[in-house]
């Protein structure tokens, strides 16, 4: 063989050599490109799953603790939807409150615990239903109701009174920019549920809720304002430290159940909230299974009446 064909013999080897490494090297960097992308999207993965179960948590349990200390923009979470095709706004709704009791109203073990069922937003055809559900259990409720002057909610109201339960207001119109225009328009729509409800019921309503709760950041004017209005016409509001999350769009009848009878168990005295609008038709199913458990822990199911310890984010007696 001449020294001619050895070296082109040689070249050829060598260009094999090159392409085998080519080769290789391509081989290298897709397989280590596709574990990456593989390892990446795994970790994608997980990360989505839990921040879409902490998102669900939050939504359904709204478990976020809230303490007095912490500003009040931490205190209002999701949209809150307003009655009659009225303007969506924020709202504590969906928030359980645990910071908002003084240590003395903490449960320790062996503690009796007193608990008061608070519906909002009604009357509608629900709040009949749940009427009927309290009946049968022979359990007594409060009713923190907005202004309705149909017929037929007249006789709800009417219905509420007559079969026991504490008639309290939650504004006449449950529009919150106009509630919370400013205290003239506070007072203003006050009267107007007040003297509505005594007109239809006879009862005069000694007991309000705040639509949206009284740490709102709904309102423009300071809440202690609104507070002061109610203070001198001799009215006691009532805040919550136990939330069914009723608001979520997705709550179940485990949820509200759960909510409830785990947020139960942390105090002596637990004011409730709960929902009994055209939307709310879960509440309802959740109800008796609700009833039957609180009195399977000897809970004390009561209406709210003079006797009932206060639960306020703003202390009434402390606004002059």
């Amino acid at each position: 063989m001449s020294t001619k064909d050895s070296e082109a013999l040689e070249q050829q080897r060598q260009r094999r050599n090159r392409i085998n490494r080519m080769k290789t090297g391509i081989i290298v960097t897709i397989t280590v490109w596709m574990l990456v992308s593989l390892l990446a999207i795994i970790l994608l993965t997980v990360q989505v799953a839990r921040l879409s179960s902490h998102v669900k948590r939050l939504e359904k349990a709204g478990q976020t603790t809230v303490s007095q200390n912490i500003p009040d923009s931490e205190n209002v979470q999701a949209a809150d939807t307003e009655s009659s095709g009225q303007e969506t706004q924020k709202s504590a709704y969906d928030k359980v409150v645990t910071g908002i009791d003084s240590g003395d109203n903490m449960a320790k073990e062996g503690d009796a615990h007193k608990v008061y069922l608070t519906f909002d937003g009604g009357p509608d055809e629900n709040t009949d239903k749940i009427l009927d559900v309290l009946d049968k259990y022979g359990v007594k409720a409060t009713f923190f109701v907005v202004g309705d002057d149909s017929k037929d909610m007249q006789e709800v109201y009417k219905r509420i009174v007559k079969d026991g339960h504490t008639l309290g207001m939650h504004s006449f119109s449950n529009k919150y920019s106009t509630i919370y225009a400013s205290t003239e328009a506070f007072e203003q729509d006050f009267d107007k549920i007040s003297s509505y409800l005594k007109d239809v019921t006879g009862v005069n309503s000694l007991y309000y809720r705040f639509p949206g709760g009284s740490s709102n950041e709904i309102s423009n004017v300071n809440m202690a304002e609104f507070v002061r209005v109610l203070n001198e016409k001799g009215i006691t509001y009532f805040d919550w430290n136990v939330s069914a999350g009723d608001t979520s769009s997705d709550y179940t009848v485990d949820d509200v159940v759960t909510n409830v009878t785990e947020g139960v168990k942390r105090y002596k005295t637990s004011v409730v909230l709960l929902h009994d609008g055209d939307d709310k038709s879960t509440t309802v199913e959740a109800l008796e299974p609700l009833i039957q458990k609180l009195q399977q822990m000897k809970a004390e199911i009561l209406p709210i009446d003079e006797n009932t310890k206060v639960i306020q984010y703003i202390k009434a007696d402390s606004v002059e």
